[in-house]
């Protein structure tokens, strides 16, 4: 029998899971106030002419391309990848890199602001028994999981650096995700690492990696503490935006019992 675990999050109006001001903001509206929508279509209508008087219920959400869980295109890095091609955009994206074999690499002990190396990566490969295959989808369990719903969600958790994500692109691997706001440490982190050194190497050194070899991200995915190390498909098709850095996705992991 197939299981179907959610690995995102809901887009939701109290919960700070993007720092202010880009967070969602979604009016509801509930079926005892929309009847000046639907009357317009048919004239002479009055509201108790209705079921129980209602009409619809519906809302009004004003989003960024990177609320909630969502893919990020290589166009998101920069303008360029594969070392001087045009960054394609989200719809873009080939769809076959959006379902295929998962793999999950546990770094919840890492403390926020940590940036992963390609050491860290070889050796949670290793104490999980597996070698990288051309296109695995690898997803990185951080703190921020526990954190979410915690006005500090944004600022919790490690990163991807640099070296650790070109050492999972030369692999092979072309799409990737984490539970936390950014695929790179928390911009908190690194500014106090820029002040210290003026490297402006060290910001989005994650994402930047996209220079050199294509691959998009997942963020802000959920409930990676439910998954095990790999035997699983990641399902993670994006909303296809004409031209755009990012698209909403429903990520999913499908198990094969």
């Amino acid at each position: 029998m197939t299981k179907i675990i959610d690995i995102s999050m809901p887009l939701e109006n109290d919960v700070i899971s993007d720092p202010v001001p880009f967070g969602p903001k979604i009016t509801y509206m509930d079926h005892d106030v929309t009847f000046a929508q639907i009357a317009p279509f048919f004239p002479g209508l009055k509201k108790e002419d209705l079921p129980d008087g209602e009409t619809w219920a519906i809302e009004k959400v004003e989003l960024i391309t990177h609320n909630g869980t969502h893919l990020d295109a290589p166009y998101h890095f920069h303008s360029t990848m594969n070392k001087g091609e045009r960054a394609i955009t989200i719809d873009e994206v080939p769809l076959d890199w959006c379902f295929r074999p998962g793999v999950k690499l546990d770094f919840r002990h890492f403390e926020s602001g940590y940036v992963v190396t390609a050491a860290d990566v070889e050796a949670e490969l290793k104490r999980i028994g597996h070698t990288l295959k051309p296109f695995d989808i690898v997803v990185v369990n951080t703190a921020a999981g526990a954190a979410y719903g915690s006005d500090d969600y944004v600022n919790t958790g490690c990163g991807m650096g640099y070296e650790a994500t070109i050492y999972l692109l030369e692999r092979g691997v072309r799409l990737t995700g984490t539970d936390a706001w950014s695929w790179d440490a928390p911009f908190v982190y690194t500014a106090q690492k820029y002040s210290e050194t003026n490297d402006a190497s060290l910001i989005w050194e994650g994402h930047k990696a996209g220079k050199d070899i294509g691959y998009c991200h997942l963020e802000k995915l959920h409930n990676l503490e439910a998954l095990p190390d790999h035997g699983f498909t990641v399902s993670c098709f994006p909303v296809k935006i004409k031209g755009a850095s990012a698209g909403w996705t429903r990520a999913v992991a499908i198990l094969d019992d």
